[in-house]
């Protein structure tokens, strides 16, 4: 019985060792609700004074205060204000940060929804300046469409103009060999219709068949 007793006192003293050490490293996320963090130290308390009915600490409300995430240090430092930690049981002092959860938890809501909406106002704006520069490069596309437009025309009209101009001077020169050959004419004969080496006629004089042999 001796052996068993020791034994069951070795087991409770590590029991108390582990919720001790439980109690002393106990910290409340910043996530977490008042309800899940109160949950988890009252179980740690309430062990801790079963397996040890003289453990009792008044520090319990200095405890869970500190255990408190940075945010709610607002509230804390009001409730140390008040001077009435040594009055206040834990059940109070849970009653009253829950009364602050609810409006820390409307004000995270609240800068929530404005983040949202000032979200979807950048959104917007971004997309009316992407439609923006879509319609500037559209409009600078169609101002460069029309520049090349002008410009195919105007090759155009001077590669006709030019064809005009070449197509003048080939009639030109066509009507210039035409009249340069309607002034020449037979020697012979005078006949403008051929030159004298095709002339049938005879000779008239000397003069003639002399020029005739020289050339």
């Amino acid at each position: 019985m001796l052996i068993t007793h020791q034994g069951n006192s070795q087991v409770k003293d590590n029991k108390i060792d582990i919720l001790v050490q439980q109690y002393e490293q106990f910290v409340i996320v910043e996530d977490e609700s008042l309800d899940s963090a109160f949950a988890r130290f009252n179980t740690i308390i309430t062990s801790l004074k079963a397996l040890d009915e003289g453990h009792y600490n008044k520090n319990y409300i200095r405890k869970f205060l500190k255990a408190l995430h940075p945010k709610w240090r607002v509230k804390v430092m009001a409730i140390k204000e008040s001077k009435q930690l040594t009055s206040l049981s834990l059940d109070e002092l849970i009653r009253n940060l829950k009364v602050h959860e609810m409006t820390i938890k409307k004000d995270s809501e609240i800068v929530k929804a404005k983040g949202e909406r000032r979200s979807l106002t950048l959104k917007a704006k971004k997309e009316s300046s992407d439609e923006e520069s879509l319609t500037s490069k559209s409009k600078d596309e169609e101002y460069a469409m029309a520049v090349r437009d002008i410009k195919k025309f105007f090759k155009r009209a001077v590669r006709f103009v030019r064809q005009l101009w070449n197509d003048k001077k080939t009639f030109q020169r066509s009507r210039d060999n035409k009249n340069v050959k309607n002034d020449r004419k037979c020697f012979r004969c005078e006949d403008p219709n051929h030159l004298i080496g095709e002339c049938l006629k005879p000779l008239k004089d000397k003069n003639q068949r002399a020029f005739i042999e020289g050339s």
